[in-house]
C-alpha cells in the first residue's frame, strides 16, 4: 500500500520508526489541494474545488499493520487519513486536514513544498 509524505513533515523524521517502509519515489498529488502550515510544525492537504495546486512529496510502501500501529499514533489532532488522488491519476493513503480546523494556518504555495516553505520562513 502506498502512502504519500512530505518529506520533513512528520513530529519524528520520516519513517524513522518504521524499518520496513520502501521509498517509491517522488510524486506530486492532483492539481486539487490546498496546501497549508500549522505552526510551522506540520502541514496539511485540502482537498478544494477551485485554486488548488500539484503539491510535492513522496510515497512510501507501507503495511496496513505499520501504518496503523506505528504512523497513524503520531499524527496530530488536526490531520485525519483519507485517500488522496495523484498528478498521474492513482490514489494513495495520506493524512488531510479535518474539517474547520484551518484557524491560524498559513497556506504554503513553495513550489518547493513543506521543506521549501520552511526554508523560505527562516531565511535559507
Amino acid at each position: 500500500m502506498g502512502v504519500f509524505t512530505q518529506r520533513g513533515s512528520s513530529p519524528v523524521p520520516p519513517f524513522a520508526s518504521v524499518t520496513d517502509a520502501t521509498f517509491l519515489g517522488p510524486v506530486r498529488t492532483a492539481p486539487r489541494y490546498r496546501f497549508w502550515s500549522f505552526r510551522d510544525e506540520f502541514p496539511g492537504l485540502e482537498a478544494v474545488d477551485a485554486d488548488g495546486w500539484s503539491v510535492p512529496g513522496e510515497l512510501y510502501a507501507v503495511s496496513y499493520v505499520v501504518l496503523r500501529d506505528r504512523l497513524l499514533p503520531l499524527e496530530p489532532p488536526e490531520l485525519e487519513l483519507s485517500v488522496i488522488e495523484l498528478a498521474d491519476g492513482s490514489g494513495s493513503l495520506s493524512m488531510r486536514v479535518r474539517a474547520n480546523v484551518l484557524a491560524g494556518a498559513v497556506e504554503i504555495r513553495h513550489p518547493d513544498g513543506w521543506l521549501g516553505h520552511l526554508a523560505a520562513r527562516n531565511g535559507s
